[in-house]
């Protein structure tokens, strides 16, 4: 099975699910908000659609550790998401919001599916030497989708409306169900794991996060910076429209942001030593934070260095936290710690934007401000959790694999 399935199709249909995946997003933002002229309830339906991800990423997960045929799982999973966006599109306008909301948070429970669903399968498709570079090639997904997604929405959504935006993210998830489909099989896999319950195997991940001192405060720490990022996300309709002349071009910001974390992390790549990823985390923390308070400036010019800045503390601090849970999480539970962790990302992201809209309306520059102050606190919770229970490790460095090829 694996050597019919190779890995160029693993990286499509991740590439095919994240983009539509990191495309929904804005889509549905600017999709509520044409049809509502209401920033706050477009920011709602983005926090309705992420925030149910907190129970359904960590089960999720399980499920598909326990599954026998995990692609038919996951495909599965992914037409019942995009059936989910067209619904609620289908719904803006002519049923009432509460009910467009609910079919946003039961939608919403799948969508790890799109992300980290993808990431577990991958040991099984490049063993030995070859997952280092796999690994790194599977992570260049996660950062050419937060460059084409956003970008792809703005663009759409000014080409053809908000409508057709939603649109396109479904067809690009949709394009990814033959390469979840075909997955190869794991039958030894289940029976070793249908011996316990699903119960006692959330569990276990949950008490290795909060029992490892340096996986509780890097994830604490990336939870409460996801929840400055929701609050920016938010405002990124109105700062389109009252910055840059229009609300689509709003999305085009989050691409800037993937363009600069993209560039931060091919820096660090050249020094892996230079900075422990423990101190990354926290650091990137108050860059963002510095970020946000220049994007509260108003001016386009400013605007547009104030997203760069933020890319560059939003990249290393991802690529960080993904060095200190490798480092820190055992084997037989590194699929459910990765997934439950960001699980709690999401939801953190789904807060910050749910708090962010009605703030938003009242005043955009309050709302950017508060989402600085967020950012520093999210660098002041990295401390929070004493550093002398900490787990060590030999070397404590941030190790990023650059793919041969690749750059």
């Amino acid at each position: 099975m694996r050597r019919r399935y190779s890995l160029r199709v693993y990286l499509a249909g991740a590439v095919a699910a994240r983009s539509g995946d990191e495309m929904s997003g804005p889509a549905l933002m600017l999709a509520g908000f044409a049809v509502a002229g209401s920033a706050v309830e477009a920011s709602l339906l983005l926090a309705g659609i992420t925030i149910s991800a907190a129970v359904g990423g960590p089960v999720l997960g399980v499920l598909l550790d326990r599954a026998g045929r995990p692609g038919r799982l996951l495909a599965g999973a992914l037409v019942l998401y995009a059936a989910g966006l067209g619904m609620i599109l289908a719904g803006l306008g002519r049923l009432p919001f509460g009910v467009t909301m609910l079919i946003a948070v039961v939608t919403g429970l799948l969508g790890p599916a799109l992300s980290g669903g993808w990431t577990a399968q991958l040991p099984r498709l490049a063993l030995g030497d070859r997952l280092p570079r796999a690994n790194a090639l599977d992570a260049m997904t996660f950062s050419g989708a937060s460059l084409a997604g956003p970008a792809l929405a703005g663009g759409v959504a000014e080409a053809l409306g908000a409508s057709s935006a939603v649109v396109v993210s479904v067809a690009l998830i949709a394009l990814a169900l033959p390469a979840a489909w075909m997955l190869p099989t794991r039958p030894g896999r289940v029976r070793e794991t249908r011996t316990t319950s699903l119960i006692s195997d959330l569990a276990a991940g949950t008490r290795v996060i909060v029992g490892r001192a340096a996986l509780a405060r890097a994830t604490l720490s990336s939870v409460v910076s996801c929840v400055a990022q929701g609050m920016l996300m938010a405002c990124v309709p109105l700062l389109g429209e009252r910055v840059l002349g229009g609300a689509g071009r709003g999305a085009v910001l989050l691409s800037c942001v993937a363009v600069s974390a993209l560039a931060a992390n091919a820096v660090l790549a050249r020094f892996p030593r230079a900075v422990a990823p423990d101190t990354i985390i926290w650091v990137s923390a108050l860059v963002q934070a510095a970020a946000l308070a220049l994007a509260a400036v108003g001016s386009p010019f400013v605007l547009i260095v104030a997203v760069l800045v933020a890319g560059i503390g939003e990249g290393p601090q991802l690529a960080a936290l993904f060095a200190v849970r490798h480092r820190e999480a055992p084997d037989h539970l590194r699929g459910q710690i990765f997934t439950t962790g960001a699980s709690l990302k999401i939801t953190g992201f789904a807060l910050g934007a749910a708090v962010a809209g009605p703030l938003v309306t009242w005043s955009l520059p309050g709302a950017l401000t508060l989402a600085a102050s967020v950012a520093v606190l999210a660098a002041l919770a990295f401390f929070a959790v004493p550093a002398a229970t900490a787990h060590s490790s030999a070397d404590g460095t941030l190790s990023l694999e650059r793919p041969r090829g690749k750059g």
